[in-house]
């Protein structure tokens, strides 16, 4: 008499199924901090800029931080500064970047290295010891602008105590700070433009200054493009270089729309206002992209 043994076949997933289910194990825990630390946020922030907070709880308030908003002298006054600061910087400083790009991609070969390195320093030094330099170099009475000026005769300049040369030195600290950024950018387009069409230019007869308004600058359209976009962005984010250099003073001349957030969130506790002035700081960027994109002709 012989026992028979039964074999009963295991169900399980193939592993066909399980290498399609890989991916999605991978990128797990990248999508749940997204949701933890982007998504949660910019939802929750969006409920908050429709409440107001009543003894340490938030109550719907409906429109009415947003009428508040649309009603605030100081809200228009750090938008305009924000405004003037990005008609003057983002101009000169995207001017400064091509110009350096140009120069390292094609006459300089030693020390193109060193200079790229040296270009690139200041948007990777900390904002905090940069401005404690810019407040000595910039000081009224001792800092080192001041006292060239008036060896040569010149009255000195109030670099941080005035208004309009408070504006000035944010600007120009600015495109100290992220003409390198954009250069890099700029830089790596020039890289991709063709030599044929240098060559083919060349032949014909075209000049060096020729050929940068007839090709590099038409080839680096896209790249220039993406620079203004972010350095508009940037600059509506504008926030360390005012608040360490400056505080938004002197009579609020050089407080940006970004401090006037953070001033209302942080030291007024008023998170429901702040998150309002956030969301039309956004709905601004959006329309000033949409405007660029259309006037750079993007269906090219």
């Amino acid at each position: 008499m012989s026992n028979s043994v039964t074999h009963k076949k295991v169900k399980g997933k193939s592993p066909k199924n399980q290498a399609g289910l890989a991916p999605y194990v991978f990128i797990a825990p990248t999508v749940l901090l997204f949701l933890m630390f982007t998504g949660y946020p910019v939802v929750y922030s969006l409920f908050l800029s429709f409440t107001t907070n009543e003894a340490g709880i938030n109550t719907f308030a409906g429109f009415e931080n947003y009428i508040r908003l649309f009603q605030d002298s100081l809200f228009y006054e750090s938008l305009l500064n924000t405004f003037i600061i990005l008609i003057f910087q983002v101009p000169i400083m995207i001017m400064f970047a091509v110009v350096l790009a140009n120069v390292l991609h094609s006459g300089i070969h030693r020390l193109k290295g060193v200079l790229r390195v040296a270009f690139f320093t200041p948007t990777v030094t900390s904002l905090v010891a940069a401005a404690i330099i810019f407040l000595l170099i910039l000081n009224q009475d001792f800092g080192i602008i001041n006292y060239m000026l008036s060896s040569v005769g010149i009255d000195r300049i109030p670099w941080l105590n005035d208004p309009f040369w408070a504006k000035v030195s944010l600007i120009m600290v600015t495109i100290w700070r992220w003409t390198g950024y954009n250069m890099i950018i700029i830089l790596a387009g020039l890289q991709v433009i063709p030599k044929d069409l240098y060559e083919a230019a060349s032949i014909d007869g075209a000049s060096p200054i020729r050929k940068f308004f007839s090709i590099t600058l038409p080839q680096l359209k896209p790249v220039l493009l993406f620079a203004v976009v972010m350095s508009t962005i940037g600059t509506f984010q504008l926030f360390d270089e005012a608040f360490n250099l400056t505080g938004g003073g002197p009579i609020n001349a050089t407080t940006t729309v970004t401090m006037y957030l953070y001033e209302n969130g942080f030291e007024y506790f008023d998170f429901g206002y702040a998150s309002a002035i956030a969301y039309i700081v956004v709905l601004i960027i959006a329309l000033l992209s949409f405007i660029q994109f259309k006037l750079a002709g993007d269906d090219d």
